[in-house]
């Protein structure tokens, strides 16, 4: 995620993973959602809306005067806006009630010999109206390409991005490049990928419709720009992106990690620019394993910035998670349960290291109410500075505090993780209103759990921290 407006360096962690590469058949997608290190979210479920006329969107943000028309029905989907809209909405991600998930986005840049020949569109389509516009319309994750991509190649582009989609038996990440131009591969089901700014999407086989998807002109566009000789196809990742320095630093190592996770197996350097797009795993992904990478900054490595490695190691590459994280996701969405009971949106406020996911049935009719305040400001009432409240606390005197919080963290995750699957039995005959009014009952049981437990959990680190002051002075008890 890149909110322009405020901090032009700032971005997202991605990962995607297919539905026979994890442990219980779920699709899973995931992002840290990266901007400044307090600029709050909420937690919103939009109702299903059917209009008498096609609605208008208009964008608030000032700069970028994007507007479409909207179909008449608006499907149910959960979403985290910010706290203003002033610089536009950034709902960021969500699950809809037809059981499609999608997650915008993860920046990335185009290279400028590219946008040389379509610069970007001022008043196109941009991050903080992707979800908005595309998610309650779409009930497919391939529809979900098409559309955007559609509303990419009419209206343009002021950026460049990727965007995460996935439902029950598809997963799929797309890119944009330049103005109007776009791609998109659908992930293996028996695969995996993360992605870290940089355009990521390889070969494109303009024969294979079942698992690429582009947009319609973008052949003769390489061609008639002399972007490439396609004699060898079209390589997305070095046809249209960026392979420099700072790519080395920012970039590539957030992938090598994320790849150490899941596929040891495989000897890859922090610093490759030959990082495989898909991967494999060398065993079946959990849930709580996609939470962990998301929420990792290169631990068990020198690179870890509170490891033991050197100031220049510590300081070397960009961590995963990081003080800038808005919010963390993961949009998992399970076989063998009806499209109400079957996606759950992980949630994590603030920064991932320092906080807790929270599951909450998209199934339900609302949010709990912390999860609906969000200020400029610390909001004792706000789940969001609830979360940031404990981070800052432990930052304060972090090797000291941070056993507290891992203790805290451990035993939520265990509460949490059985707090679904007692849940799932005793909704397993439910249907319509019924099911859903106990399952937003079941989010309020979950949302409570955490808080009061970060809530106590601070209290007890502000106690502690009392005697931490560097006013402190050892009295010499014999004078």
């Amino acid at each position: 995620m890149l909110t322009h407006q405020f901090n032009p360096y700032s971005a997202c962690t991605s990962i995607l993973v297919g539905k026979n590469a994890s442990a219980d058949g779920s699709t899973m997608i995931g992002r840290n959602e990266d901007s400044r290190a307090a600029w709050a979210k909420k937690m919103v479920i939009h109702t299903h809306r059917e209009f008498d006329e096609p609605q208008t969107f208009k964008s608030q943000d000032q700069s970028h005067p994007f507007t479409m028309t909207l179909p008449k029905i608006r499907a149910k989907y959960t979403a985290t806006p910010e706290w203003t809209a002033e610089y536009g909405l950034f709902e960021e991600d969500g699950i809809n009630e037809y059981g499609v998930a999608m997650s915008a986005t993860e920046s990335a840049y185009c290279n400028t010999r590219v946008l040389a020949a379509d610069p970007y569109v001022k008043d196109g389509i941009g991050e903080e109206a992707m979800v908005t516009v595309t998610l309650p319309y779409i009930h497919s994750a391939r529809e979900g390409v098409e559309r955007l991509g559609h509303i990419i190649e009419e209206h343009g582009t002021y950026e460049t991005n990727g965007i995460l989609f996935s439902d029950v038996n598809e997963v799929w990440y797309m890119e944009t490049g330049a103005g109007h131009y776009w791609v998109a591969q659908r992930i293996p089901d028996d695969a995996y990928a993360v992605v870290a700014n940089q355009l990521a999407i390889q070969e494109i086989d303009f024969s294979d419709h079942d698992n690429y998807l582009y947009a319609k002109n973008i052949r003769n566009f390489v061609l008639d720009n002399q972007l490439a000789s396609m004699d060898n196809g079209l390589n997305f990742r070095e046809v249209f992106g960026t392979a420099d320095l700072s790519d080395r630093y920012y970039n590539t190592p957030r992938v090598w990690y994320g790849q150490k996770c899941f596929t040891p197996s495989v000897s890859q350097t922090p610093e490759s620019f030959d990082l495989p797009f898909i991967q494999r795993a060398d065993g079946l992904i959990h849930i709580d394993q996609v939470e962990a990478y998301l929420a990792s900054h290169y631990q068990g490595t020198p690179f870890d910035p509170v490891g033991q490695g050197t100031t220049t190691e510590k300081h070397q590459y960009r961590p995963i998670s990081l003080a800038k994280t808005q919010e963390s996701h993961v949009l998992q969405l399970r076989p063998d349960f009806p499209v109400t009971l079957s996606g759950i949106h992980w949630l994590a406020m603030g920064v991932a290291a320092e906080s807790v996911y929270v599951p909450f049935y998209a199934g339900a009719t609302t949010t709990p109410a912390a999860y609906q305040v969000a200020t400029e400001k610390y909001d004792a009432a706000s789940a969001y500075w609830i979360f940031k409240h404990v981070g800052i606390l432990v930052d304060a005197h972090y090797h000291e505090l941070h056993g507290e919080l891992q203790t805290v963290q451990k035993e939520l995750a265990i509460q949490l993780g059985h707090h679904i699957i007692v849940t799932d039995q005793q909704v397993a005959a439910l249907t319509g209103d019924e099911l859903a009014t106990a399952l937003t009952t079941a989010n309020q049981k979950a949302a409570d759990q955490a808080l009061s437990a970060m809530q106590v959990l601070a209290a007890d680190l502000i106690t502690k921290s009392t005697d931490m002051s560097p006013l402190n002075y050892d009295t010499d008890l014999n004078l």
